[in-house]
């Protein structure tokens, strides 16, 4: 099992500030997963090719099972996480995103303002996530179900989850 985590953020990928995201999500997968797994880490700058290039190569070459963006989904004019996310899957996944924004919603109304979405490319699965790292634990916890089940029907590597944190559903 291989994960990508991807830190999508021009001042973090400069070094002007420590990315505080993807430790984030490196967390909370650390609690959830049981199935051992190694990480690939990106902190890369916002813009549609660093995304893109970067997904492709995660998926293509590193062969990860699951990546996990944070960071660009929003309406700013350097926000182009979504469009490289248009541009490198094979089959999108509407309702992460949706369901993301719902759980969102109920805690801020800017939410509303996130373009998060997920989907698959090969046997990769690509989800993106908040950039703000409280919101980036309450999302996961949310959308996670599903996404070792949605690993199995692609073909990527099997996932366990601890139950205490999360449970996967798997229809029997």
């Amino acid at each position: 099992m291989k994960i990508g985590v991807v830190t999508v953020s021009d001042r973090a990928s400069r070094g002007e500030y420590e990315d505080l995201s993807g430790p984030a999500i490196e967390a909370w997968l650390k609690n959830a997963i049981v199935t051992p797994y190694e990480t690939v880490k990106r902190v890369i700058p916002d813009g549609m090719a660093s995304v893109r290039d970067t997904l492709i190569a995660l998926c293509d070459d590193e062969a990860c099972d699951l990546i996990l963006t944070t960071g660009g989904t929003g309406p700013s004019p350097r926000d182009e996480t979504t469009e490289a996310m248009h541009a490198v899957l094979h089959k999108e996944l509407p309702g992460f995103g949706e369901l993301m924004r719902r759980v969102s919603l109920e805690q801020t109304p800017t939410a509303i303002l996130s373009r998060q979405t997920a989907g698959s490319r090969g046997k990769s699965f690509i989800l993106n996530l908040p950039g703000k790292p409280a919101s980036i634990a309450m999302t996961l916890q949310a959308v996670f179900p599903a996404i070792p089940y949605c690993l199995d029907l692609i073909g990527a590597g099997r996932i366990e989850t601890d139950p205490a944190v999360v449970k996967a559903h798997r229809p029997g």
